[in-house]
């Protein structure tokens, strides 16, 4: 997969989707190749932005809780893309009685939260405000990369039911960010 297609994955369902479909990379190398090294990214900019400017984000929060957190948030990052994969497969399958493997409900929850993983990025910015513009704008190309992702992948024909299908797996995957960012804030 290039990871350089990813933006035009965004706003199309074919662009990168058609490449992706006809590579079929195994669960195994999405996850060594896209979810492992792009789930780094956050905790070590965590762990960097608590270090440094902690307290522009939380008050009062020692570098020493930062890095605790950064740490359980890689584990539960991890722990998240195949969990979403299988929510995935049970929304789609059971739900809307799409035929879909895990295979592909594990390419969508392993290429739907790029985006998130390098807003993270902005971290280096000790500003709240423009993390919180960067990470709204992250959801909004993780939702676009979520429908073409169900369109292409899924085989879709009606634009209708592949964005009602998007819609219940962004909202259990922005439930799951939501579950994420709480375990940062509460460490």
């Amino acid at each position: 997969m290039n990871l350089m297609q990813t933006p035009k994955m965004i706003f199309s369902f074919h662009a990168g989707w058609d490449d992706i479909i006809r590579i079929h990379p195994s669960v195994t190398r999405l996850f060594a190749w896209v979810v492992l090294p792009l789930s780094l990214l956050p905790p070590a900019m965590i762990f960097y932005a608590g270090g440094h400017y902690g307290d522009v984000f939380a008050p009062g929060v020692s570098p020493e809780q930062w890095h605790t957190a950064a740490g359980i948030f890689f584990i539960a990052e991890l722990l998240t893309v195949p969990l979403m994969a299988w929510l995935i497969h049970l929304i789609v399958t059971k739900t809307y009685s799409v035929t879909a493997d895990y295979h592909e409900c594990f390419t969508l929850a392993a290429i739907a939260p790029i985006p998130l993983w390098l807003s993270s990025l902005a971290l280096f910015v000790p500003s709240l405000s423009i993390n919180i513009v960067i990470g709204i704008l992250a959801l909004i190309c993780s939702a676009g990369l979520i429908y073409h992702g169900v369109y292409a992948l899924f085989r879709m024909r009606e634009n209708l039911q592949a964005l009602q299908m998007a819609t219940v797996i962004a909202g259990t995957g922005l439930f799951a960010w939501l579950v994420l960012v709480q375990i940062v804030l509460r460490h």
